[in-house]
C-alpha cells in the first residue's frame, strides 16, 4: 500500500491514511458480522483481485485493525476477524450508511451484490431499538448466505452461521430481502405468491421487520 500522508495534524487525516484506500472500508464492513476466510472475502467483494485483497488485509492487520485466526478441527480454516480497534469503526461505518442510504436507488430490481457485510451492516444502520422490546431468534438464508440475528430487548446481534432454536427460519433471494425491509411486499404475501419459504413464527418475523425496516429516501 502507499506510504503517502497528508501530513496534516488532524485525526481525519490520519484516519484517511489508514482508510481511504480503495476496497479498504468495505473490507471491514464484511467482517462486521464475524471472522471470514479469504475466498469468502473475495467472493464478497466482487471486482477486488487476490493480490490487491492480500495487500489490504496486510495493512489492517499491520495497524491491529484485524487478526489472523486459525479455526479449531475440523475446519482448521484460516479466517480473518476485527480486533477491538476494528470493531471501535462500527459506529462510523453505520452513520456512514445513512448518510450515504440518500444516494442508494429506491428500487432494488436490478441489485446483483449484496453481501453477508451488507446484510449485517444494514440491519445495524436502520435498527430501532425503542420498537424492539422483545426477544427472539432468526436465521436467515439469502442466496447462499447464513445470518443469525437476535433481538433482545433494544439490542441487535448478528453473527454468521446457524441460530440455535430460532423463533423463524426464513428461505429468500437478495431482491425479496430488500423488499420485505422496504415494506414492498409483507410476508403473508411473499409466503402466499411462494416467493418465500418460513418455518416457524410468521409474527415473529413481522415484528422483526418493524424494528429493522429500511427507511427509503423519498
Amino acid at each position: 500500500m502507499n506510504n503517502r500522508s497528508y501530513n496534516q495534524y488532524c485525526g481525519l487525516a490520519y484516519a484517511l491514511e489508514l482508510l481511504g484506500e480503495r476496497w479498504t472500508i468495505l473490507l471491514i464492513r464484511e467482517l462486521v458480522a464475524g471472522p471470514r476466510r479469504f475466498k469468502d472475502l473475495l467472493n464478497g467483494l466482487p471486482g477486488i483481485s487476490t493480490n490487491l485483497l492480500t495487500e489490504r488485509l496486510k495493512h489492517l492487520e499491520l495497524h491491529g485493525m484485524i487478526v489472523r485466526q486459525v479455526l479449531a478441527p475440523p475446519a482448521g480454516s484460516t479466517v480473518y476477524g476485527l480486533t477491538d480497534l476494528g470493531r471501535g469503526l462500527e459506529p462510523t461505518l453505520i452513520e456512514l450508511g445513512k448518510w450515504g442510504s440518500q444516494f442508494v436507488p429506491a428500487s432494488s430490481e436490478h441489485v446483483h451484490i449484496l453481501t453477508i457485510g451488507s446484510y449485517a451492516l444494514t440491519l445495524k444502520t436502520f435498527f430501532r431499538p425503542e420498537l424492539a422490546q422483545f426477544r427472539a431468534s432468526y436465521q436467515w438464508h439469502v442466496d447462499g448466505e447464513l445470518l443469525s440475528i437476535t433481538i433482545d430487548h433494544g439490542q441487535l446481534h448478528i453473527q454468521q452461521g446457524p441460530s440455535q432454536q430460532p423463533d423463524a427460519i426464513i428461505h429468500t433471494t437478495i431482491e425479496l430481502y430488500l423488499q420485505l425491509l422496504q415494506g414492498a411486499i409483507s410476508p403473508q404475501q411473499a409466503v402466499a405468491q411462494g416467493l418465500m419459504h418460513i418455518q416457524g413464527d410468521l409474527a415473529a418475523l413481522d415484528r422483526f421487520l418493524a424494528c429493522c425496516a429500511i427507511n427509503t429516501p423519498t
